[in-house]
């Protein structure tokens, strides 16, 4: 980023142009350091995921208990896969779901309640909080495929136009293929001026992924993670980035 400051000297004045590139100083742990390759070709986000990347790329699991009771596996499975190029970062993720459940017809009316996949992402992996800011973001894509985080204000808002995805269900098994590029944290809700970071190999990402599960009721049953989080209020995910996991960009 350039940073023009005048200077004057008398009646003179002059502007000098500084070159100012923000350093993180990250306080967050890493934890949960996962390694993801770069895709060789460009992806279609349809649901389908033949590309290359997506048969060589390893299966995580989407398997800690973060709110709610015990479930089988009847009721739910996921896991999913990662990467990346300059535009984006892409998450493909299986879910098995015997009921998808979709009760708020307004999308930004308890939209964590709905079925939903959630993915959390903190572009410089520097953590802290970010319930009320844009530090981090927790996207919640719905069955319907809008997204809703929480904005600044505190309600809930449609962020439709910062990411790609598509599900294609069959049977219990949906596959969400998901288009992600990364704002940084001077993002502000509805500027023509937002600028998507360009990414490059060596990058830190905070990240994590979660499941909401509702079986036709009025409040989720359940809330599955990617990550497991210490004490015993585990659902942290949309407060506080200190709890993701870390993402490193390889070639």
């Amino acid at each position: 980023m350039n940073v023009y400051v005048d200077i004057k000297d008398d009646e003179k004045v002059d502007t000098v142009k500084f070159n100012y590139k923000k350093e993180v100083l990250s306080k967050k742990p890493i934890k949960q350091l996962i390694p993801v390759k770069k895709a060789q070709e460009n992806l279609v986000i349809d649901g389908i995921a033949n590309e290359a990347i997506w048969k060589t790329a390893e299966w995580l699991p989407l398997d800690q208990l973060w709110l709610g009771e015990s479930y089988s596996s009847t009721d739910f499975s996921g896991r999913y896969k990662l990467t990346w190029a300059a535009d984006a970062l892409y998450v493909l993720a299986e879910i098995k779901d015997d009921i998808l459940s979709d009760i708020y017809k307004n999308p930004v009316e308890n939209w964590w309640d709905d079925d939903c996949l959630e993915i959390f992402i903190d572009e410089d992996n520097s953590g802290g909080k970010h319930r009320f800011s844009h530090n981090a973001f927790a996207y919640h894509i719905a069955l319907d495929g809008n997204v809703v985080d929480m904005s600044p204000s505190g309600k809930g808002k449609l962020y439709n136009s910062n990411l790609q995805s598509k599900r294609v269900t069959t049977g219990n098994t949906s596959i969400w293929e998901v288009r992600i590029p990364l704002f940084d944290d001077s993002y502000i809700d509805n500027s023509p001026n937002n600028k998507t970071v360009t990414l490059e190999k060596n990058k830190n990402i905070g990240f994590a992924i979660a499941y909401c599960d509702n079986d036709n009721s009025k409040m989720r049953e359940n809330f599955i993670g990617s990550i497991e989080v210490e004490g015993k209020d585990k659902n942290q995910g949309y407060l506080n980035a200190d709890i993701f996991g870390t993402l490193v960009l390889k070639k």
